[in-house]
């Protein structure tokens, strides 16, 4: 191995792709890339990055292995599958999972990682696509601090906020209450606005305007309240309805592990559940509106 470590990134979907190409931009060091579509590989391919023939081959050739995939059954079928991470890696790797999954499987593949002498860190990445490509993501990390300064540079690259929130699974938990809350956030906004609305005392832009000058001011008002709810815009290959509901229902297993039953959260949960079954699944998650708004 020369002065830097080989980087291996896998998962190169709507934040990933984004996020591998700020490491081969940024890093100085080779990266080497898996996904299941030839299309971001051929799109990073100009950048230096190259492409893996197996996830074997990856992790055969990486000394430090990046993970951007959807939930917890892919990032489990790929860390501890019969042809997975685990099965081919060798003592002194690191693996870092950017993807955001529930708290007890980073406990799990952290101990497990261990027992082969490989270091594992959870830092799921929070903020848009477009600090992806920016690379102005916020990332929490569980792990031990020696990882995460191991890693730090190459978070940096993707990154402006890094913080360390404790051991394995707590990068997880900090990602997931994180999402609740803008969750719980986004629906009271949506009640507000569709009060508004129907009601016709006040306009929803006023209405708005006026709360970002308030105690109710947030940045969820000001992103997701004034850039989606307000046109009414809830575009696709955004941070859907599904991801949102996925990490709401992690944040609830955590809750109820821990013997809490989180009413809000819970009515939020159902909200975005008829909100997929209005059929706005794929849009982004401020479209549960569409269920606050519903007739039925």
């Amino acid at each position: 191995m020369g002065d830097k470590p080989i980087l291996g990134f896998i998962g190169l979907g709507v934040m990933g792709e984004p996020m591998c190409r700020n490491l081969a931009r940024k890093s100085g060091a080779k990266v080497v890339a898996s996904d299941l579509r030839p299309e971001p590989l051929a799109a990073l391919a100009a950048d230096g990055v190259e492409a893996a023939s197996s996830v074997a081959d990856l992790v055969a050739r990486c000394d430090i292995i990046f993970l951007s995939l959807p939930g917890e059954q892919q990032v489990r079928d790929l860390c501890l599958g019969p042809d997975g991470i685990l099965a081919h890696a060798r003592a002194g790797q690191t693996v870092v999972d950017t993807s955001t999954s529930p708290v007890p499987l980073a406990q799990e593949l952290g101990r497990k990682f261990a027992e082969k002498g490989v270091d594992f860190a959870d830092a799921p990445v929070a903020r848009t696509r477009q600090a992806a490509v920016d690379g102005t993501l916020a990332i929490t990390v569980g792990g031990d601090a020696a990882t995460l300064e191991r890693i730090r540079p190459y978070l940096a690259c993707m990154a402006n906020d890094i913080t360390h929130c404790g051991g394995h699974g707590a990068g997880e938990a900090v990602k997931l209450l994180n999402n609740m809350v803008v969750s719980l956030t986004t629906v009271a906004l949506a009640e507000a606005i569709t009060v508004a609305r129907r009601s016709g005392v006040v306009s929803d832009k006023v209405l708005f305007e006026a709360l970002s000058k308030g105690s109710a001011d947030s940045f969820v008002l000001r992103s997701h309240g004034m850039k989606s709810l307000l046109p009414d815009d809830h575009p696709l290959r955004a941070f859907p309805v599904t991801y949102m509901l996925k990490d709401l229902s992690y944040a609830l297993g955590l809750a109820e592990s821990a013997g809490l039953e989180l009413r809000s959260a819970n009515v939020a949960k159902a909200l975005l559940e008829r909100t997929i079954e209005l059929g706005y699944g794929d849009q982004y998650h401020t479209a549960v509106v569409r269920a606050v708004d519903s007739k039925e």
